[in-house]
């Protein structure tokens, strides 16, 4: 799943491939925005990401669909 996340004062974005669940990735901000602490998640290599829920300006969520290679008959 794609993840892009836009920080206030910042003209660039994050963004990364996660295999965690849009409704993880969902808690988990709703969690970090809540207590005012650091936004942590996953990338599908392992990196990990902190991002301070004070400065989150957006973070869009893709779809779970698996891209098709190749002609459809």
């Amino acid at each position: 799943m794609d993840i892009r996340i836009g920080m206030m004062n910042t003209g660039r974005e994050l963004n990364f491939a996660s295999d965690e669940t849009a409704e993880a990735i969902s808690a988990k901000v709703s969690d970090a925005l809540s207590a005012g602490t650091t936004l942590t998640l996953t990338d599908a290599k392992g990196s990990t990401y902190l991002v301070p829920a004070a400065s989150l300006a957006y973070i869009e969520i893709g779809s779970q669909d698996v891209r098709k290679v190749g002609f459809v008959a």
